[in-house]
């Protein structure tokens, strides 16, 4: 019986749809070509069009060979199907139920293959373009230099080859099972495989045409068998918990591999003769299948795993040693772990020595403004404007002023769209274009009760606040800053003016009026032809790029303004660090990005995740968050900068042995990256161990400062970071903190980064982790404590520090209902056979817009909690602690480390007169007056008030001495005008 025709469309149905179709590919065409042209302007405007070019050229070669090659593989594959077909077919109702399909696919079979490949090649194509950054490692990697300790193969195979080895064979893998389906339908719609009727059930051209296809695939499996016998070297070892092929590995699951690679040979072939040569029939090659089948079972998986079972996992500890070691060693050479400088430090001074008031390497340099904390600070006193924005953390670098190199915390002044007083597109993209100035203070230095030492990034030639510098220390000959770090997606700006009139904002005047300005720089995409107008229009859906007289022949767009996008943009290869820092260097200020190359194919290497690895209280608060890449290679070779100005991007080679950075180089020409010799001396100055590689390192420390397999597999010296000291429960990792200062075996103050490691499971401190550079070279140090050292940790000191009876009753002076007290970072600092502990203490108001204001001082020596004191500034605080270790040389009990008069012992106190009497009556007055400033929320009544304080409670000591000769408590108020600095890292606040 002849089957119905399939209904056929109307003519206006198929226009219709036709119509449809046409106007999606071609608005998809337009938005890809509209994308394509305005990357490459924007390429072009910072000078890196052979990135732009180098990828676009590798992204549509892999999409043509590989798409072209799968729908070419596929489609000869139907085709053949096809002409291999039978002549005669038996009747049977099998066949005369695939008759209409036949008729329907034989008078349009070539548009159906064509049809059928194509659209399985453009999805291998788009899967393959995305490849573009193995293909261009695999075309220009070379040597590492170093060989895998068990084949005696370069790593640079691992790490720039086997990827792409592996990539291609998944190709070959998925070509001819798809090659292998589609002619097996073919076939079996034409007839050359048969499910019902007499005779043989597969035509003779038929099975060989599959068999070929099935001896393919098994060759294939050869052929990755021998790669995994390479890629063994980095898979996870679970005997020995670490990356890398372990004893059961090499000894069983190696030689397994070996042999099942033959054993497919030997079935390839086998399939090929039974099937085709010999018997012709598919029963000797479906033995040989499943010889195969059970061969992986049983050789590549019960052996080992019996090997694992009973031979390695009675003894692993002596099994697994060689292995470990190899583990070891190239996890330290793979993160840079090689180098590392490990010296041990006793600590076992527990008493403050008289040397701390005379040292001028560590005490000196201690840092106590907090780039988290203060950067409120910086917004409150130093926003002039609502719309001015320092971010949530400012940042730590180091300047030479007057001959003297301190650090500083700094931070640019920026725009933020989301507060301008009429966020329109005329204001927000043409007039507020850009903000103004470094602004920078000193690190050790507070003023006018608690207040940052403004020294730079004014908003007029001098500065008028009395508590500030009245020059600028750190003159920048260019302040504007169109390139931040507060710049979103959007947030272009249309610059460049016809004629004299200047339209954008520039700075609020020192007579309370507004300056304008006209931007000069070389950078930007010029916009002034219609045509151009048009292409923005379209690309950023805004039709004001073609109405706006805002837009004018004079004009430049200026986008991808944020730092950290426009190097990523650039160098689409690196890892980018989370924490970018600005810098004035030559007068220009400078962003400077620290871009990393990675890879995840070293051999024996511990895998990591970055995103895990760099996470901890600072994340999401000031820093990027990095993305979840698993790493086990990373190197620190670039330094990136980016001009806040004009956004000029330049890439230096810092790591130039770095073999990942030599084939990117040469993969886009060689010039990409400048050589290291041409890194500017001052810009070097201002160079900084990057963060996020320092997470890196110092977690792997924890575990790989250990060289013995056998006590890295016990596991009992290992270490961990310890939480954020003022919230330990919260389950957040302590930053590290940057500061300038001396430890111990070092010649000199460095600008270093620096950590606190506890002991595995406890709280004590087991070392100090730093990492600074070193003649231009990266150097990590490692301060090891004794095992059983009687050393607090960070979480420890805190609470010791803040739990003793004394300063628990100054801390909830200074917190109330209307203020709370938060905890500056808690910098451990090694000093004369002892440790250090700093802490500052800020006072914030719960009145809107109020910020925090360094009032206090907590610091201790020893063991954390037997010398402790809270001071008004770090100088008091250093006399005080002194003053307790000379005590304790002779025998006398440590003094009162409270701000609150003394009082004798005994049921009563004694009865105070003359002027012992007058001076207590004015210390109470003195304590009434801080507790009603406090409850007002009036900061600079209530720094007036701790003043009065602190000189009532001197008159008290010096009336007190005079009738009483016994030295007595050493005072404590507010911050002097001028204390000391402290590193930083991250506080957190707590209320």
């Amino acid at each position: 019986m002849r089957s119905s025709p399939l209904p056929r469309m109307s003519r206006r149905g198929r226009v219709t749809i036709g119509v449809l179709i046409g106007v999606f590919v071609f608005f998809t065409l337009l938005g890809w070509g509209v994308n394509a042209w305005t990357d490459w302007l924007w390429f072009d405007e910072v000078r890196y069009t052979q990135v732009f070019t180098g990828v676009l050229a590798t992204r549509l070669l892999l999409f043509l060979v590989i798409g072209l090659g799968m729908a070419a593989i596929v489609a000869g594959n139907l085709w053949l199907a096809y002409r291999l077909r039978p002549q005669l077919r038996p009747h049977s109702a099998e066949q005369a139920t695939l008759e209409r399909y036949r008729m329907l696919l034989s008078p349009r079979l070539g548009t159906w293959i064509a049809l059928s490949s194509a659209v399985i090649g453009l999805f291998a194509g788009l899967s393959a373009q995305s490849r573009w950054s193995q293909w261009l490692l695999f075309r220009n990697g070379g040597s590492f230099g170093v060989k895998d300790p068990e084949f005696g193969i370069d790593v640079g195979f691992y790490v720039f080859q086997l990827p792409f080895w592996r990539y291609l064979l998944g190709v070959g893998f998925t070509a001819v099972v798809l090659a292998l389906l589609g002619a097996l339908a073919v076939h079996y719609i034409f007839g050359g495989v048969r499910l019902q009727g007499v005779g043989d059930r597969m035509t003779n051209a038929a099975r060989a045409h599959l068999s070929s296809l099935v001896a393919v695939f098994v060759v294939l499996k050869a052929i990755a068998y021998v790669l995994d016998q390479r890629a063994m070297l980095l898979e996870y070892n679970e005997g020995a918990k670490l990356y890398g092929a372990g004893y059961a590995d090499i000894n069983a699951l190696l030689p397994a591999k070996e042999i099942l690679a033959w054993i497919a040979v030997v079935v390839a072939v086998a399939i090929i003769v039974f099937s085709n040569a010999w018997m012709r029939n598919l029963v000797w090659p479906g033995i040989a299948l499943a010889l195969l089948g059970v061969s992986a079972v049983a050789i590549g998986g019960i052996y080992p795993w019996a090997v694992q079972t009973f031979e390695v996992k009675p003894s692993a500890r002596d099994k697994e040693a060689p292995y470990i070691e190899r583990s070891i060693e190239a996890t330290r050479a793979a993160f840079g772990l090689t180098g590392t400088k490990s010296t041990g430090y006793a600590a076992d001074n527990l008493i403050p020595p008289a040397s701390l008031a005379t040292d001028t390497s560590v005490v000196q340099n201690v840092r106590l403004l907090d780039p988290q904390l203060v950067s409120e600070t910086y917004t409150q006193l130093q926003q002039v404007r609502g719309f001015y924005d320092f971010g949530s953390k400012l940042d730590i670098d180091r300047y030479a002023v007057s001959g003297k190199t301190s650090d500083y915390v700094v931070g640019v002044r920026e725009i933020n769209y989301g507060e301008l007083p009429n966020n329109n597109w005329i204001n927000r993209h043409t007039v507020y274009t850009h903000g103004y100035g470094l602004v920078g203070a000193p690190a050790n230095q507070v003023v006018c009760g608690g207040q940052p030492y403004f020294v730079s990034g004014f908003l007029g030639e001098k500065a008028q606040e009395a508590c500030s510098s009245q020059t600028e220390q750190i003159p920048a000959q260019q302040p504007r800053i169109y390139y931040g770090e507060r710049m979103e997606a959007d947030d272009y700006a249309i610059v460049g003016q016809t004629g004299d009139r200047n339209v954008e904002f520039d700075r609020p005047t020192s007579t309370g009026g507004e300056q304008y300005y006209t931007y000069t720089g070389a950078g930007g995409v010029e916009i002034g032809s219609f045509t151009r107008r048009l292409l923005y229009a379209i690309k950023e859906q805004e039709s004001n790029f073609l109405l706006s007289e805002a837009v004018n022949d004079d004009s430049k767009l200026l986008y991808v303004r944020n730092p950290r996008d426009r190097v990523e943009k650039v160098a689409p290869f690196l890892t980018l660090d989370g924490d970018p820092y600005p810098a004035v260097v030559n007068g220009r200020v400078l962003w400077i990005i620290d871009g990393y190359t990675t890879a995840a194919t070293y051999p024996y290497a511990e895998r990591v995740n970055l995103q895990a690895e760099t996470a901890d209280e600072l994340t999401g608060r000031g820093t990027f968050q990095l993305a979840r890449e698993n790493v086990n290679y990373i190197r620190n070779s670039v330094k990136a900068t980016v001009d806040a100005y004009d956004g000029t991007v330049k890439l230096y080679a810092f790591d130039d042995t770095d073999p990942v950075l030599k084939a990117w180089n040469k993969a886009f020409g060689g010039e990409l990256v400048l050589p290291k010799g041409d890194i500017p001396p001052e810009l070097a100055e201002h160079f900084r161990y990057p963060a996020d590689l320092f997470k890196v390192q110092r977690n792997l420390l924890t575990k790989f400062h250990v060289t013995d397999p056998g006590d890295f597999y016990s596991g009992q010296d290992f270490w961990q970071v310890p939480n954020v000291p003022d919230a330990p429960d919260s389950g957040q990792k302590q930053p590290p903190y940057y500061l300038f200062t001396q430890f111990p075996g070092q010649e000199s103050p460095r600008f270093q980064l620096t950590a606190a490691v506890t002991p595995n499971g406890r709280q004590n401190l087991a070392a100090l982790v730093t990492g600074s550079y070193v003649d231009g070279r990266p150097q990590l140090e490692v301060l090891e404590l004794p095992d059983q050292t009687r050393i607090s940790g960070p979480t420890q000191v805190h609470q010791q520090m803040t739990n003793n009876g004394d300063i628990r009753q100054q801390l909830n002076l200074l917190s109330s209902n209307q203020a709370q007290v938060q905890y500056g970072n808690l910098l451990s600092l090694p000093f004369a056979d002892g440790m250090l502990y700093v802490e500052p203490v800020y006072v914030k108001s719960s009145n809107q817009d109020a910020y925090p204001l360094l009032q206090k001082v907590l610091l201790s020596y020893g063991d954390g909690g037997s010398y402790v004191v809270l001071a008004n500034n770090l100088s008091d605080g250093i006399k005080q602690l002194v003053e307790q270790g000379k005590r304790a040389a002779t025998g006398s009990p440590p003094p009162s480390t409270g701000d609150n008069p003394p009082t004798t012992g005994g049921t009563s106190p004694p009865v105070l007169t003359g002027e012992l009497a007058e001076a207590a009556g004015k210390v109470q007055s003195a304590i009434a007056e801080v507790k009603a400033a406090q409850a007002s929320g009036d900061f600079e009544r209530y720094g007036r008030a701790l003043k009065a304080l602190d000189e009532a409670m001197a008159a008290f000591q010096q009336a007190q001495a005079a009738a009483n000769p016994s030295p007595g408590p050493a005072p404590s108020g507010s911050p002097s005008a001028s204390p000391p600095a402290s590193p930083s890292s991250s506080p957190s606040p707590n209320g």
